[in-house]
């Protein structure tokens, strides 16, 4: 089961349809897509659906309002892959003892370049390549140990990070946005990585 936790965000269901759309395309019809509200499980009943991935939406303010969003951060990562996108990327940085801060500059609806290391999420894809951001916060550095920056804008502006270890990745862009052309491409990555398969009877 691909899990969403819904962060209030109205870009929420963009990225449960394409999500939906990607598992359609490698005939993965048989997982069930589950969205649930932050603040609608504990911990203990998340576990109990048997999540194999879990993706942390978008959502208005900050990680640690977030309803249950860090503390399944804390208690999933390295037991199923994780993707958090944009205050989902932001939560795991809190999870894992990183600083988010007020971004110098506001971000609505803009297209930034993305400078990218090639591997995990952005195996495949164009360096640099466009992408949606929609935020006024930005994780900073320095980051924790565990954690390492995966993507930057030109200014050095942290968009992807990811765990040393685990497979926990936080993007700050929408990969579900129109303004990013590559966003499909890196989301079939991530159900990759979660053992999405096409023809995989896997999780």
């Amino acid at each position: 089961m691909l899990l969403v936790i819904d962060n209030y965000d109205s870009f929420t269901y963009n990225l449960v349809q394409i999500l939906g759309q990607l598992l359609l395309e490698i005939g993965r019809a048989d997982v069930p897509l589950q969205v649930i509200r932050n603040d609608a499980l504990d911990v203990e009943e998340i576990a109990g659906l048997g999540p194999s991935a879990i993706v942390i939406s978008p959502g208005p303010g900050r990680p640690e309002d977030a309803g249950v969003t860090i503390p399944v951060i804390r208690a999933f990562s390295g037991r199923v892959p994780i993707l958090g996108v944009c205050l989902g990327h932001q939560a795991i940085a809190a999870a894992f003892g990183g600083r988010v801060v007020r971004a110098g500059r506001l971000m609505h609806g803009k297209a930034s370049p993305i400078l990218h290391h090639g591997r995990d999420l952005f195996a495949g894809l164009p360096n640099p390549f466009m992408a949606g951001r929609y935020h006024s916060l930005l994780v900073t550095e320095p980051l924790p140990e565990v954690l390492e920056v995966a993507a930057r804008t030109p200014e050095g502006e942290i968009m992807a990070l990811r765990h040393r270890v685990h497979p926990t990745f936080g993007v700050q862009f929408h990969p579900e946005s129109v303004l990013t052309p590559e966003g499909l491409r890196l989301l079939r990555n991530f159900l990759a990585i979660g053992g999405f398969r096409s023809g995989h009877a896997g999780p």
